[in-house]
């Protein structure tokens, strides 16, 4: 989970330093609210495809696991009773 906490850090660390930069840049306001808007939807994007990715390895997490038990065996088969 450190590498998820460290790769949100850096997203959000990159998010902030556009969003200053843009807001400090000599620009028109119709013209920075466009490049506001644009890098808002590109962080958007970056985050979805960094949850799929997520989604997907712990997917297949599941299914190798899954795939390893026999039919028999049941989830609580190492607990006692």
């Amino acid at each position: 989970m450190k590498k998820g906490k460290a790769l949100l850090g850096v997203l959000a660390g990159i998010a902030a330093g556009a969003a200053l930069g843009i807001l400090f840049a000599p620009d028109r306001g119709a013209n920075t609210r466009k490049n506001i808007s644009r890098k808002g939807e590109d962080l958007a994007d970056a985050i979805n495809d960094k949850i799929e990715e997520k989604f997907d390895e712990l997917t297949e997490s599941i299914l190798g696991k899954s795939k390893t038990r026999k039919p028999g065996d049941s989830p609580e088969s190492g607990a006692k009773s």
